[in-house]
């Protein structure tokens, strides 16, 4: 163990980690670390939201955040969205409507609009996309991610949800 290494406490998707790490240590390599491989590596400056996770119920781009800043944080990644091996809903209506290509954005998107959706009541889809801004996509052009995100928020609003 490295002498400058801090012992921290996570817990990811409902499960408590403990973990030695350098104070430099970016949220997103803990996380990484631990096998949670959902959120991407991209830009490294929190311009293309592919490292997209949520620290205590907030959105936030991991590769901005030390891990000993999440230091007993509850903390969900994209793997948390399906339960039981089922997917959410948001997901579904992702590979309903095409709404990924290469995927490596998807895990900042699913994340984002997951939060977006908690509390949006019928958005509109210029509503949708102010929501999803922090996030890069260079392969949709973000029309069938807006029409996946579109349809949970009304799939939500009949109570159809996972």
């Amino acid at each position: 163990m490295d002498e400058n290494a801090v012992t921290i406490s996570l817990t990811v998707n409902g499960t408590e980690h403990e973990l030695d790490v350098e104070p430099r240590t970016v949220l997103l390599g803990a996380l990484r670390d631990l096998g949670y491989t959902g959120a991407n590596v991209g830009c490294d400056t929190g311009r293309c939201g592919a490292c997209t996770v949520r620290v205590d119920d907030v959105t936030i781009k991991s590769c901005l955040r030390f891990a000993v800043q999440a230091d007993g944080a509850a903390i969900e990644t994209v793997e948390g969205l399906a339960e039981d091996g089922e997917l959410s809903t948001l997901q579904e209506q992702f590979q309903e409507h095409h709404g990924l290509q290469c995927g490596y954005c998807t895990p900042g998107m699913l994340m984002s609009a997951d939060t977006y959706l908690r509390d949006a009541e019928d958005p509109s889809r210029a509503e949708i996309r102010d929501a999803l801004e922090g996030n890069l996509c260079r392969c949709t052009g973000y029309h069938n991610i807006v029409d996946a995100v579109e349809s949970t928020a009304e799939e939500l609003a009949r109570g159809d949800q996972r």
